[in-house]
């Protein structure tokens, strides 16, 4: 049971953390300070291996009113891919995403949308951001870096950099599920932040990548725990001075029939971690549970507060 002992343990330990400043989020013209007013980024999937069936477009007109529901709920930014992470589905080649893709993605820039793509191919990437994509939510490793961030930088896009031990999100040989992860997170973001920026890419934004799969060893218990520790140490990585990202998660091993209340429950946690940016499947679900989050937190001196 998570409890009041536990949270103030973890912040005395890490206390030098807590209120470091991250930058402000910057897509397009827009620049969100993030720890004021979180951002949302709601989901769309043209993959129909995803297992979150609700995000499930099947057609570019689908995909299309999609969107436009999610940014009418209250998602900043439109988040689209193509392929499943998950290493047992369907892989989709560069010229199928891109088939796939930059419809969507031209039909919701049009009308003013902020677009994310979800990819780590550099095809793909290049195609999106030309397409008029302003985020790239970058699941590739090391070995992509040095083609993708010239692509960023060409665009001026955002990139939303994912910790990915391994070739890509759905290498999971590479997965761990250690008691801390977090000095790994900073090594790994360190060296990759920094060519990033040598490319000349200036908009960065860090996600510990707790959505994507683990090694079939780790067990979906293990797993959840190691989503709900990282969650909670987030405020950690607020070292690199950057916005963090998290896509939530739904566990649906512990939720089972009530799972699409679980990204709702990890909203908290991110939330108490110093999470900035929020990916979700329930934009209007998390969309509240943040308001409410706001409306309870601290008040005027003089009025009673937590």
């Amino acid at each position: 049971m998570i409890s009041l002992t536990d949270l103030v343990d973890l912040a005395r330990r890490f206390e030098s953390d807590l209120s470091l400043p991250v930058t402000p989020l910057r897509v397009g013209d827009r620049i969100m300070d993030v720890d004021d007013t979180p951002a949302i980024m709601g989901c769309i999937n043209l993959s129909r291996d995803s297992t979150y069936r609700e995000s499930i477009a099947t057609s570019t007109r689908s995909a299309i009113r999609k969107g436009r529901i999610l940014a009418a709920q209250g998602a900043d930014i439109v988040d689209i891919g193509a392929e499943s992470s998950n290493p047992h589905t369907v892989r989709v080649t560069a010229h199928e995403q891109i088939s796939a893709l930059v419809p969507v993605v031209k039909g919701l820039a049009s009308e003013g949308i902020a677009v994310s793509v979800e990819t780590y191919e550099p095809a793909v990437a290049r195609s999106c951001l030309e397409a008029g994509a302003l985020v790239l939510n970058y699941s590739g490793g090391l070995a992509s870096d040095g083609e993708i961030f010239p692509v960023l930088a060409d665009h001026r896009a955002t990139v939303v950099l994912c910790y990915v031990e391994g070739d890509n999100s759905r290498d999971v040989s590479a997965k761990g599920a250690d008691q801390d992860p977090i000095p790994r997170m900073l090594d790994h973001f360190e060296r990759r932040v920094d060519r990033a920026r040598s490319a000349g890419v200036e908009r960065i934004v860090i996600d510990p990548g707790i959505g994507f799969s683990h090694n079939s060893s780790v067990s979906a218990h293990v797993r959840t725990r190691y989503q709900g520790r990282t969650l909670l140490n987030t405020f950690r990585l607020r070292r690199m001075g950057l916005p963090i990202c998290h896509a939530l998660p739904h566990a649906f091993s512990l939720f089972e029939d009530e799972f699409r209340t679980a990204e709702g429950f990890f909203t908290i946690l991110a939330h108490l971690g110093g999470t900035g940016v929020y990916r979700t499947h329930e934009v209007p679900r998390i969309r509240a549970i943040l308001a409410a989050l706001r409306a309870l937190g601290p008040q005027p001196e003089g009025d009673f507060h937590i």
